[in-house]
């Protein structure tokens, strides 16, 4: 069902609008965590290094998908906002048609270029053939990938968060019993792994696109609908290239990251592999509940409602921050126990270096999680050269601080040690960008 983000109690609307959000990329995490726990598990702590070893090379792909959702998502907000529903048919399509032809380069770039990347990242001979296996198979799925991420721009900024969920809730659930499946009864493997999670995320994309293109036809319009503007585009990618810079360098960074992880060995791989996940589960939900933040500041930017944004800000804070305790307090105290979850008779090494790695990142969450909902409203509200600044600030010094701390006598713990000083550094900026918005000299008050 369609909602109007621009009318109501900012925080009751909020709270109704991002919990289904927030179930969904839950969901979504379990397709990675479905893939290393059944490989951990079921086929070894080598196929666990690999599954994470692939991961981040993914990650570069799934950021130009999520850009893509992010434009199209903040787009479509604005126009429903405004009730130009003519003009927002036309940037769904033209949204879609662009994502096609995206879509189908990097699906090339990666057959071609994949071999290069597992090298550049110094994967160890003993992971390399199946993290090649893995990402093989997880770029034919690469279009099940983008027009799944479309569609659920789509729904959130028709104000729908729910219907994603119920999809990802099926899909997920199922993934995690096909990968058990192909690998302990069919033997596959890791390409067992990939294969299921391909197959899944195919009926969940199937069925998303479906459910939106029905609802669009419901939406009356008054005015010609045109396939594809030039106009559209070029408001469609002011917001979806600097999204795709943000996640792709990012990327880029875990890649080199992971580079400098590579070289103390498979132990240390398992162990980060599965701490990254934990970790990327919260991260994750953070940014889902900034992306709702976003569709509600676009709606209410185009339904010129600016006071409500700043009650959306207090309201965003106080849902993440009740979600990073008992995060922080599971990882923190617990976080030897959840990493078992995922490995079979595991190392010492790779149990100290996921219980480290949770330990001192999980207090960070309640600094993070600040920083990313101020970027949400960033985002929707078109500031993206601020959004940009401080989200490469963390990228910069995450990467050279983990580099830098990784060579010192800290060895793999001065890795970790880089996270909570980008995320610190960048949450004083992006809380400073958004207190400079066109809403500061504005009462708080509901209009």
């Amino acid at each position: 069902m369609n909602k109007n983000l621009t009318v109501g109690k900012p925080e009751i609307v909020l709270w109704q609008f991002c919990l289904p959000l927030f179930g969904s990329i839950i969901f979504q995490q379990l397709y990675n965590i479905a893939d290393s726990f059944v490989a951990g598990k079921f086929i070894g702590e080598n196929a666990l290094a690999a599954v994470g070893n692939s991961y981040e090379v993914t990650l570069i792909f799934l950021a130009f998908a999520f850009g893509c959702n992010i434009g199209c998502s903040v787009i479509v907000s604005q126009l429903f906002g405004s009730g130009e529903y003519g003009r927002m048919r036309t940037a769904v399509s033209t949204s879609c048609i662009f994502s096609a032809v995206l879509c189908l380069l990097l699906m090339c770039l990666g057959i071609l270029g994949c071999d290069l990347l597992l090298h550049l990242i110094h994967t160890p001979a003993e992971v390399f053939e199946d993290s090649k296996i893995y990402l093989d198979i997880y770029i034919w799925g690469l279009p099940f990938v983008f027009f799944y991420n479309i569609a659920t721009g789509i729904f959130s900024a028709l104000g729908d968060s729910k219907t994603p969920f119920f999809f990802l809730a099926i899909s997920s659930t199922s993934n995690i019993a096909v990968d058990i499946l192909f690998v302990t009864s069919f033997h596959m493997g890791v390409a067992g792994v990939a294969w299921a999670t391909l197959l899944c995320q195919g009926i969940s994309c199937i069925l998303a696109v479906t459910v939106v293109y029905m609802r669009l036809k419901k939406i009356k319009v008054t005015e010609k609908t045109v396939l594809f503007s030039s106009i559209l585009l070029k408001r469609f990618l002011m917001i979806a290239i600097p999204s795709v810079l943000q996640q792709s360098f990012i990327s880029i960074g875990n890649i080199i990251i992971q580079g400098v992880i590579n070289g103390f060995g498979p132990g240390v791989m398992a162990g980060y592999s599965a701490a990254v996940k934990l970790n990327n589960l919260v991260v994750t939900s953070f940014t889902t509940l900034g992306n709702g933040i976003s569709n509600y500041t676009a709606q209410n930017i185009g339904a010129q409602k600016l006071p409500r944004i700043r009650s959306g800000f207090r309201a965003g804070l106080k849902m993440v921050w009740l979600l990073s305790l008992p995060l922080f307090l599971l990882y923190f105290f617990a976080g030897h126990h959840v990493l078992y979850l995922f490995m079979d008779a595991p190392t010492e090494t790779a149990i100290q270096t996921g219980v480290t790695y949770l330990r001192i990142l999980s207090p960070f969450y309640f600094i993070i999680s600040a920083k990313l909902v101020a970027d949400g409203i960033l985002r929707g509200s078109g500031m993206m050269k601020q959004f940009m600044i401080a989200t490469f600030t963390d990228l910069i010094l995450r990467t050279v601080l983990a580099i830098v701390l990784s060579e010192t006598m800290l060895g793999s713990t001065g890795i970790w040690c880089a996270w909570p000083i980008g995320w610190s550094t960048a949450t004083i900026l992006s809380i400073c960008f958004y207190r400079t918005g066109p809403w500061k000299s504005l009462s708080a008050s509901e209009k």
